[in-house]
């Protein structure tokens, strides 16, 4: 065991992983109180009539500079590691064309050696290397070619900060410190993935579809040829791959001989290579405990649990030469946005502690590091051909085909692609459709889960192409848009009918009598007369994306104490969403009032052990109904933040679990409540039913009955022995998965596929239970009775849940320069009920900004003269700063929801991409002339207006 109490109040045992004991060190508890909760983390404040937080949970310590990240901790922070903190940097190669043949570091002198000096050949000697997701050579053997620019060569470790502060300064930006030998050319390797979807829609938008991926299946390439895909052969009456590429090749038919009444245009579109820029660049501290057989980590990551997975596979490994019986995981609070989604450097933090001499060793990137190594945006390039009837002003048909570049390592490559492809078809309805996606790997960085996940490429590609189109046919933009316009009951590119309503038509028909666009000429002639030698432009975009991957699984557990104070824990992670706040409010819906305390990235879940096999995407529904029989058994255990499945998919499991204490706790307690009455009487006068309860102010009622406080409601379900406590898991592949339960003699149907829940200890409970533990009470593990998981043929789907944001640009052009100035931007947002206003517009801010870096000014070069040389700082990139987002006249307005029953949406990735193509179009409108590659650079605009 490790040299520290272990208990369920302190470090929970989550896992057996690969015969290794994984344990998570919780936010919050004993070894981080110092740390976090108890100094940064105040409890939720609301306004009382309207429900929403006054402010964030960690809002305090954010303004004040006092929020604690991984990147500050060292082994003195941590209780019960030595005190020593040694420290590591890694030597990457500049080069990705010809043979590695070793390091030279001797311009450190004896002084500067490393006390520890690792490389390919220790890791291939001890059996250490990557967890498989992530390739191989973790470190490059000699004789080699570097798979990508930045491939890690060595790593060396110091014990003392100044040895490796000089050492690290003397062989930064060295160009002989790596040894190159023969030119080789760049590795060549087939794509990370190759998908393609055919669409042939019925009669009607809403008849059954002729052939559709949901519907038969997606198409994949028969074979490989020079790395490129082959597909198979078109054939109506053969297998589905083939009978779908009959769809394909007669609609690549109609587009080169089309109708005479079709308008028919043919475009190529690219978008460059981003940096994620999270501002807490990567970094590890771990230490190998030899004597106890113990590794520990301090990560920053967006998903703890993969991480616990990961770390354990990889250990496991090399047992033999570095044992290992434990693993203790200590997630931290991060920044992530998909910089931190299945990211390498965890691991390589885990190795280098194997190798520490058993110190605790930091590893930290700087910013030059940071930008060599860290998660990329993928460049894509795009070639669309899109038909139109010129009569109606309808689509007819559209046609792409993308490549994205994945860089060195698959990473999430191939799901890029995927969505990408996905979400072409953005807000507008085709009859046919046939897009294929290739995701190739190169010699650049690698790419991943960045913000807008491939969307935000192919999306504002069609929305530029769409503002063309209207131009040709002589339509007001919107109204053009308006007529193609997806509507609720249609079906996507895959086939598959959106879930919900669909009111992306609501948001188009707002900006279309916004003054922006109303005025948009005068505003023209009246700016470029009073601004000699600007030119004026408003440009419009809409668009909206899914959220959600078709494998989300979350847990949360709920517990209210008999003083009526509440505690949540849930899996997912905080990442600078602001989720922690968001979910502590989302339990007022069922219980009145926001958890006081609240503990995110859990993966300790003892009360509920849930299991997990198989690949949830590829397995078949004769593996899910076998699997399924286990009533512990899930298609997935849980997901790692991202960017917008808080709101819906977190929410999900967190409103489940209160609604179970509400179901079988609070509202059983409430009628024992209003029955005390003299023989009943207070009750029996009037008809209360449960959908009439209601929270008014804190207080519930229902049916004209007593206002009863939650504190008297928890007080009365302690004594009685009702539920006070409730831990749910849930999964989603695009539908939630349900199941039937027993909870206290009553058989109910959840949307959710494991639960447990608490009763008070005994008699007196009301006095005795007020520690929210979730190793105090009476917890029980449900059987499920039966489980309805969403049958794997949903994965055909893709996407079925959309949020929709469109946004208005107002910008001016300076005609000497070629400056884009954006005067001020206007975005309307469709996304359900919100939990927090203002963390909604945070996120459009932010996504805003991050969408005006994208069109305008954000730009890495692919290979040798990008970051991957290891030059590359924020002198040479240009992240967007408060002078070129229009800070002080930037508006927005969110649609009202449909009813206060509409659960909320993911946003904060759609808010950051219409903005994109309203720039491209204001830009038109400015000048005459439509970019079709991005950045919309000043020395583009220059040579056009020379």
């Amino acid at each position: 065991m490790p040299d520290f109490p272990l208990s369920r109040r302190t470090l929970l045992k989550a896992s057996v992983v690969a015969g290794i004991s994984v344990y998570i060190a919780p936010l919050g508890s004993k070894a981080f109180a110092a740390l976090f909760e108890e100094k940064i983390l105040q409890p939720v404040q609301v306004d009382p009539k309207t429900g929403a937080p006054r402010f964030r949970i960690d809002g305090m310590a954010k303004v004040t500079g006092e929020k604690v990240f991984a990147r500050d901790v060292r082994a003195r922070d941590m209780p019960h590691w030595p005190d020593q903190q040694s420290h590591a940097f890694i030597l990457r190669t500049t080069q990705a064309d010809r043979l590695f043949q070793g390091i030279d570091i001797s311009r450190l002198g004896e002084e500067l050696k490393p006390d520890r000096l690792v490389t390919a050949e220790d890791l291939v000697r001890d059996g250490v290397a990557f967890p498989e997701f992530y390739g191989e050579d973790m470190l490059l053997p000699v004789g080699k070619t570097p798979a990508y620019l930045g491939h890690a060569v060595a790593i060396l470790i110091y014990h003392d900060f100044a040895r490796y502060r000089f050492a690290k300064d003397k062989l930064q930006f060295q160009n002989d410190v790596i040894r190159y030998g023969e030119k080789t050319g760049p590795l060549e390797r087939d794509p990370w993935g190759t998908f393609r979807f055919v669409r042939e829609g019925g009669a009607t938008p809403f008849d059954d579809d002729v052939f559709s991926s949901l519907k038969d299946a997606p198409i994949f390439p028969s074979s490989m040829r020079k790395h490129q895909p082959v597909w198979p052969d078109g054939n109506d009456h053969g297998k589905l791959g083939e009978q779908g590429m009959a769809r394909a090749n007669a609609l690549r038919k109609e587009l080169a001989e089309p109708p005479a009444d079709w308008l028919v245009l043919d475009r190529q579109y690219q978008t460059q290579s981003v940096d994620t820029a999270a501002l807490e660049p990567d970094n590890a501290n771990c230490w190998y405990d030899a004597a106890n057989r113990t590794l520990h980590l301090v990560v920053a990551s967006q998903g703890p649990s993969e991480v616990v997975e990961s770390a354990a596979e990889m250990a496991a490994k090399s047992k033999s030469v570095f044992p290992v019986d434990k693993i203790v995981v200590h997630p931290c609070y991060t920044v992530g946005y998909g910089s931190k989604d299945h990211y390498n450097f965890p691991f390589y933090g885990l190795a280098t502690a194997l190798y520490a001499d058993g110190k605790p060793v930091r590893l930290a990137n700087d910013r030059y590091e940071q930008f060599q190594t860290s998660i990329k945006r993928h460049a894509f390039k795009m070639h669309y051909r899109v038909a139109v009837d010129r009569k109606s002003g309808l689509f007819k048909s559209f046609q792409a085909e993308m490549e994205c570049d994945g860089g060195g390592r698959a990473n999430f490559s191939p799901s890029v692609a995927m969505v990408a492809a996905t979400a072409a078809q953005s807000i507008y309805y085709f009859p046919k459709s046939d897009l294929s996606a290739v995701a190739i790997a190169s010699r650049a960085i690698d790419a991943g889960s960045a913000r807008g996940y491939g969307t935000l490429q192919s999306m504002a590609a069609m929305e530029m192409m769409v503002d063309e189109f209207a131009e040709q046919l002589k339509l007001d933009p919107i109204e053009f848009r308006l007529r193609n316009a997806l509507r609720s009951g249609m079906k996507n590119t895959q086939g598959a009918i959106p879930a919900g309503a669909i009111r992306a038509d609501e948001v188009l028909r707002a900006a279309q009598v916004h003054p922006l666009w109303t005025e948009r000429t005068k505003r023209k002639a009246d700016y470029e007369a009073s601004h000699p030698g600007w030119r004026y432009g408003v440009g419009f975009s809409c668009v909206q994306k899914d959220f959600g991957t078709g494998a989300e699984a979350s847990m949360a557990r709920v517990e209210m104490a008999a003083d009526g104070s509440i505690a949540l824990h849930h899996s997912g992670a905080e990442i600078g969403t602001g989720m922690s706040t968001s979910q502590a409010v989302a339990v007022a819906r069922w219980l009145g009032k926001p958890a006081s305390e609240v503990r995110v990235s859990v993966t300790d879940w003892p009360e509920l052990p849930m299991v997990t096999s198989g690949n949830p995407y590829l397995m078949s529904q004769e593996e899910q109904d076998k699997l399924s029989t286990n009533p512990r058994w899930s298609p997935a255990s849980v997901s790692p933040a991202s960017a917008t499945n808080s709101a819906y998919y977190y929410t999900h499991s967190t409103r489940e679990a209160a609604r179970v204490i509400f179901m079988h706790g609070l509202w059983p307690a409430a009628l024992a409540i209003w029955q005390q009455g003299i023989g009943g009487g207070q009750a029996a006068s009037f008809v209360v039913r449960l959908e009439d309860a209601r929270w008014v102010e804190g207080k519930l009622t229902a049916g004209g009955m007593e206002l009863l406080s939650l504190e008297q409601l928890a007080k009365k379900a302690h004594e009685l022995g009702l539920v006070t406590g409730a831990s749910v898991h849930v999964f989603n592949r695009w539908q939630w998965s349900e199941a039937d339960f027993e909870v206290d003699g009553k058989n109910v149907r959840l949307p959710i596929d494991g639960l447990a829940v608490r009763h008070p200890s005994g008699a007196g409970a009301a006095e005795k239970q007020t520690d929210n533990n979730a190793a105090d009470g009476n917890w029980k593990a449900l059987d499920r009775l039966k489980v309805y998981i969403p049958p794997v043929q949903r994965n055909n789907a893709a996407v079925t849940y959309y949020s929709a944001v469109g946004t208005l640009v107002e910008l001016a052009v300076h005609e000497a320069s070629g400056k884009v100035e954006v005067l001020k931007h206007h975005s309307i947002m469709e996304c359900g009920t919100q939990l927090s206003p203002e963390l909604v517009s945070g996120q459009l801010q932010g996504g805003i900004a991050m969408g005006i870096g994208h069109a305008l000014h954000e730009y890495l070069p692919l290979y040798e003269e990008g970051p991957g040389n290891g030059t590359w700082n924020f002198n040479r990139y240009h992240l967007p700063r408060a002078s070129d987002v229009a800070v002080w006249t930037q508006t927005g307005t969110t649609l009202p929801p449909l009813s206060e029953t509409d659960p909320p949406k993911g946003i904060a990735e759609v808010v950051m991409i219409p903005v994109v193509g309203a720039i491209v179009t204001g830009i038109h409108h400015a000048i005459g002339h439509r970019f079709t590659e991005l950045p919309v650079s000043p020395q583009h605009i220059q040579k056009v207006l020379q």
